[in-house]
């Protein structure tokens, strides 16, 4: 019997996924539940269970290959005997119209961009300077383009400005490889690069060459530079070099590593936060006395009935909500010149990962008491940590918390997470000495850092919320809660 593998659908907004890793080879036997592949989405990524118990007889959809949700990627069989060519040994029918596919698009890719060349007469050198791969940019009221369009659009030089204006004939009107393949076989793309580039060498030559006029009307009289000194640089040179800020050349002996796709992500949205928010840190020392010694004396039992550690992060959170509802202006996003106060809080908590990091979010964490919000916390960290998180997961969030203190930094300055318009940045916990009651004493202190958003958050709003958010913290009381 035949068991069809479908793209599974990861959240209300996801219409596609891309392939990363197929973790089981044709012949291979799966169980049901075992991970067969590793996907992404645009939000996150994701392992896919096999739906039944047998042989993996057929890999349809390729790695890096992108495919609507609903799609079949791949064809199980529960017996052995079923198995196409030798147990998996040779290439399936799919595996051959693939690569049969895919050098009949290689040669049409070749021969569209050599006439696409010929007709515009651009070098590619030009083309890298006036059309930015589209990962080096923002992406444009909010488009998603797979990791493969992007892939295809770097490579051709073609900007994000031009993939905006391509018409999408996938899921949801999004571009796909093919309608990106027939606009760079059309010249439209060459065509723009022209007309880039034509405009960048009139711009060159009115800067950097002197008129005619002034020449006539008055005589300079420049002395020749002395033999010994150096030879001036080419300030046409120089001008080139300077419209592709950010590039580095590495040495010999250097090591270059490409950016992931998640690297690549994390990098376009912290820019593009700094570009669009005007940052604000204030900090502040919390006493943690009474939140330790509640810990300390119920932290056993709570890990034997429980079976995870009670940590410090469902205080934070807890704190964290109840200051949001006294204070909207930091449970908000900006839209425009209008500001949209959030009705729910939902906490994203920032997880660290072997490579990266991913935000999960806690929604209606203020209707949560602390024994909620720390399940919630340790399903949501170990989800992230064992890849289990689904879009929806990651998804709504409205101010987040980040803890630097697990890895033992006293403090640090956190970027905010868009669209959001504030983020706690959590120190470790140090003992140190401190006045209580016009005495010195040993206590438990936490430094809190709070980013916000200048443009809707004033300094005095954010220091009288941080404030908060301490008070909650040092007067926890355990027969009252958080």
């Amino acid at each position: 019997m035949k068991i069809d593998m479908v793209m599974p659908k990861l959240g209300e907004s996801i219409a596609e996924a891309t392939v990363i890793k197929w973790l089981k080879q044709p012949g291979d036997r799966v169980e049901e539940d075992d991970v067969v592949l590793e996907i992404s989405t645009d939000k996150v990524d994701s392992e896919i269970p096999s739906p039944g118990t047998g042989f993996l007889s057929k890999i349809i959809a390729q790695e890096g290959e992108t495919v609507e949700v609903g799609t079949i990627i791949a064809e199980i069989v529960t017996e052995e005997s079923e198995l196409e060519g030798g147990n998996g040994e040779a290439p399936t029918v799919a595996d051959e119209q693939t690569e049969e596919s895919a050098d009949d698009r290689g040669v049409e890719d070749e021969t569209a961009v050599e006439e696409a060349t010929e007709e515009s007469e651009v070098t590619v050198e030009k083309k890298s300077v006036t059309a930015p791969a589209v990962d080096e940019q923002e992406v444009s009221g909010g488009k998603f383009y797979s990791p493969l369009v992007r892939s295809i659009a770097r490579k051709e030089g073609v900007s994000v400005e031009e993939l905006d204006k391509i018409t999408g004939t996938g899921a949801g009107g999004r571009v796909t490889k093919t309608d990106l393949l027939s606009y760079i076989g059309s010249g439209s793309g060459a065509a723009v690069a022209v007309e880039e580039v034509k405009e960048l060498e009139e711009i060159t030559e009115v800067v950097l060459t002197e008129p005619e006029t002034s020449q006539k009307e008055e005589a300079v009289e420049v002395e020749e530079p002395p033999k010994s000194a150096p030879k001036p640089v080419d300030e046409i040179v120089v001008a080139k070099k300077e419209l592709a800020p950010g590039k580095t050349t590495a040495n010999i002996e250097d090591e270059v590593v490409p950016m992931d796709r998640m690297r690549k992500a994390i990098s376009e949205h912290m820019v593009r936060s700094v570009k669009t928010s005007p940052h604000v840190f204030i900090i502040s020392e919390v006493d943690m006395k009474n939140i330790v010694d509640f810990r300390e004396d119920v932290k056993n039992a709570f890990l034997k009935r429980e079976n995870f550690k009670l940590t410090y992060t469902p205080f934070i959170v807890r704190a964290v909500a109840r200051a949001l509802k006294e204070y909207p202006y930091l449970n908000a996003s900006v839209d425009g010149d209008n500001i949209i106060l959030k009705k729910s809080i939902n906490v994203g908590i920032a997880v660290a990962l072997e490579k990266g990091l991913i935000v999960p979010v806690i929604n209606n964490a203020d209707d949560l008491d602390l024994l909620q919000t720390a399940r919630i916390v340790n399903e949501l960290s170990t989800k992230a940590r064992t890849k289990k998180l689904m879009p929806d997961d990651v998804q709504g969030g409205t101010f987040s918390v980040t803890n630097m203190g697990v890895f033992g930094s006293l403090a640090g300055f956190p970027i905010i997470n868009q669209p959001q318009v504030a983020i706690l940045g959590v120190g470790a916990i140090r003992k140190q000495a401190v006045v209580v009651n016009d005495a010195i004493t040993i206590r438990p202190v936490m430094q809190l850092t709070i980013g916000f958003d200048h443009r809707i958050v004033d300094g005095a709003d954010g220091a009288k919320y941080l404030e908060r958010v301490s008070k909650i913290l040092s007067g926890f009381d355990p027969l009252i809660g958080i």
